[in-house]
Parts: structure tokens; sequence; C-alpha cells
């Protein structure tokens, strides 16, 4: 009861302060809303654009590695850029034999991409052809909203079936079922086993869009395009265990030197590509941008503290007579204290709160194919935030306040 009590009586003190001087109060609380505004919307931003970029790498598997002749990052290496392109690219053969001798692989695929245009009737649609292998789902998002996806013996036999991306099937089918029907790609008839669940346009996206593609088998794809180069990039999934990752890289690497004869102290001919480094590369980026912002709003948040210690140094002031009331009639200091320290914390939950709203509205936004989205986490840290500077901001008048002699505080004028 005693706490309530105070809280109340804590409030409705603030609430006077707020009244009878708008304007100070106002400007005071300015700097809180602007501190809070610039973290939140800083966190907020960085939180939302995260969000969207983890999205489109969760496409490409980040429990993976990429098998590929050239690396991601070529231009961070020491190594002559002219050999990148003396390596041989990886093979169907070289595909079937990890497929057989990797023990740490969860699941493996090869994949090759080309543009073509895709004809039904009188429609057409220039899409990314991709081949991929049986288990290429087990690796990337791949979910089917229509249809079944490919069969191994299709896959491996090069069966002309394929599965249409959503945008695909909306442009050459409309309203109809595509599912059995036909479609012309490059000159050669396929059928339609299924329809990729649509995705969206994303602010990343890694690979291409799906709902833009055009899935086939990997040896019909390179029939048709590359005149049976079976070339192409492998892409292996790591088990669900703890090192997973690394202890299949340390296996494809060893399997790939073996398969290409190299002796020991030859460099490697091939690169091993993870998009776990590009997501942990982005988390640092992102990480140093949070920091950054926090730095910035928080010089607002210190002009913001004082000027709640300013209100509070004058609201001592106006109420030196009443504290000195409660004191003569028994209060105690900790009661005064507590006090003093409410109304500093209510004001700026009360600026805090202003620029969680500002936040709020900021987020309907639209950035391109970004969503806004004000987290209840980033809300609480927002609050926390600005009760820290209640605290410190009100403690030195709530002492001066706790500490007053009773009777010259009731004489003060």
């Amino acid at each position: 009861m005693l706490f309530l009590r105070l809280t109340l009586e804590s409030f409705r003190f603030a609430w006077q302060a707020l009244r009878s001087n708008i304007l100070r109060t106002v400007l005071s609380l300015l700097g809180v809303t602007v501190g809070i505004f610039s973290i939140i919307g800083v966190y907020t931003m960085v939180d939302s654009l995260e969000t969207n970029v983890k999205a489109g790498l969760s496409s490409i598997g980040s429990q993976s590695i990429y098998i590929e002749k050239f690396p991601w990052g070529i231009g961070e290496s020491e190594y002559p850029w002219w050999k990148y392109f003396m390596r041989p690219q990886p093979t169907y053969r070289e595909f079937r034999s990890l497929k057989n001798t990797l023990k740490e692989a969860d699941a493996i695929t090869i994949m090759s991409w080309n543009s073509a245009v895709a004809k039904r009737k009188s429609n057409s649609f220039s899409s990314l052809v991709q081949g991929v292998s049986f288990e290429y789902d087990r690796i990337n998002e791949t979910p089917i909203e229509k249809g079944r996806y490919f069969l191994e013996q299709e896959t491996d036999a090069a069966r002309p079936v394929a599965i249409l991306g959503a945008s695909v099937a909306e442009t050459l089918f409309g309203d109809e079922d595509p599912i059995n029907q036909r479609i012309k790609v490059k000159g050669e008839n396929f059928t339609v086993i299924g329809v990729v669940e649509k995705k969206g346009k994303q602010m990343l996206d890694v690979g291409g869009n799906p709902d833009d593609k055009i899935f086939i088998p990997f040896l019909k794809h390179k029939r048709m395009f590359s005149s049976g180069n079976l070339t192409g990039t492998i892409q292996v999934k790591a088990r669900d265990v703890d090192g997973g990752l690394e202890t299949l890289e340390s296996e494809v690497k060893g399997q790939m030197r073996t398969l290409r004869g190299l002796k020991p102290l030859a460099d490697d001919n091939f690169a091993l590509n993870r998009p776990d480094a590009l997501v942990n590369f982005m988390t640092t980026i992102f990480s140093s941008i949070r920091t950054g912002g926090f730095v910035i709003g928080l010089f607002a948040l210190l002009i913001g503290g004082f000027g709640i210690a300013n209100i509070m140094f004058v609201s001592v002031k106006e109420r030196t007579n009443i504290i000195g009331i409660q004191k003569s009639l028994g209060a105690k200091n900790f009661f005064i204290l507590f006090q003093f320290l409410f109304e500093a914390v209510f004001l700026c939950l009360l600026g805090g709160l202003i620029g969680l709203l500002l936040v709020y509205m900021a987020s309907f936004i639209q950035l391109g194919t970004m969503d806004i989205v004000l987290t209840p986490s980033n809300m609480i840290f927002g609050l926390v935030i600005s009760s820290v500077i209640g605290v410190v901001a009100g403690l030195i008048p709530a002492f001066q306040a706790a500490n007053m002699d009773p009777v010259i505080a009731i004489r003060a004028k």
C-alpha cells in the first residue's frame, strides 16, 4: 500500500509539474524524445534490414557449402586472380562421387542456370531456367503450393518435367490449373508437375527470385544449354550437429583434392563458399551500426537528462514547504527520495513513450520492399533506457529533497 500510495502521489506531482509550466516541460522532454527516437529508430531500421537480408540468404541454404570455381571474396585473397580462370568447373562426375562418399553431408545437389523464354499458346515469360538435382529442395527453400517435387527417377533420367515459379505460372496459365499442362522452353516441351509457393519481391534475392524461375532436372538443363558439358555448382548441406559445417568443410576439401589428384603441397583448384560467412559478416556490420546509433542517441539522451534534472531542481525548490510539512508529520527520508525519483522516471518515460510513438508512426513508411517493424524487445529497451535516464537525472535533486531540515524547509519562501 505504501508503494502504491507513493507511486500515485509521485504521478500527481509530476502531472502538476507538467501543467504548471508546459513549455518548460516540453522543451526538457524533447531531449529524451529525440534520444529514444534516434536509438530505437536506428535499432528498428537495422533489425528490419537484418531480417530482410537474412531472409534472402536463407533461400541459398545458410548451413551449406558451395563448391565452385571462384571464391565469393575474390578481391580479399592474395591468390593471383588469373589463376582462378585456369581452374576447372565442378563436374557432374565429382557430384556423383561426393554423393556416394561424403559421410558428414545431409544432402547434396548440383545446379546450373540459363535464361530462356517459356511459352504456352500466346503467352510467354522471360525466365531464369535452373537445372537442379533431386535433393535441391532439402537444402534450399522450395515450398510447393500445387503439384509435387521431382522424383529421383525423373532427375536421373533427365525427364522433360518442370516446376514453375508463381509469377511464371500466373503469366502462362492465368486462372487455369497448370499441373500436367505443357509449356515450351527453348523449343522443347515440358510437362508442369508443380508450382512453387509465391515468395514475393524480396530486398535481397540471392540467386534470383524463385517466383520468376523454372526448375528442370539438371541433366536435361545441360543437354539443352551446354551441349552435354556436365559442369555446375555443387551445394552440400551439413548435418544438424554442433560443428557439423566445419567438419563437412574439411571432409569436402579432402575429397575434392583426392578427386582432382592434387599433390599435398599443391594449392586448391576449387573454392568452398559458405553463406554463413556472409551472414556473420552482415551481423558484424549491423552490430556496428547499432553501436553508432546508440552513441549518437545517447548524446541526445544526456541533454534530455539535464533537462529533466533541471525540472526536478525547480520542483524541489517549489515544493520545499510541502517537503518540510511531510517530514514534520513523520515522512521518512526514503519516502521523499522515492517520491522525486518516481517523478523523474515518470517524466522520462513520458518522453520515451513519445519517442517510441514517433518510431511506430515512421514504421508505416514504405522503403522499397523492406518491411519496417518495431519489435516488442526494442520497445522494452527504449522504456528501460528512459527509466535509467530518469533515475540518473532525478538522483541528486531527490537526495537534496530527502536531506532537507524540516524546520528550515517549512520557513522557506
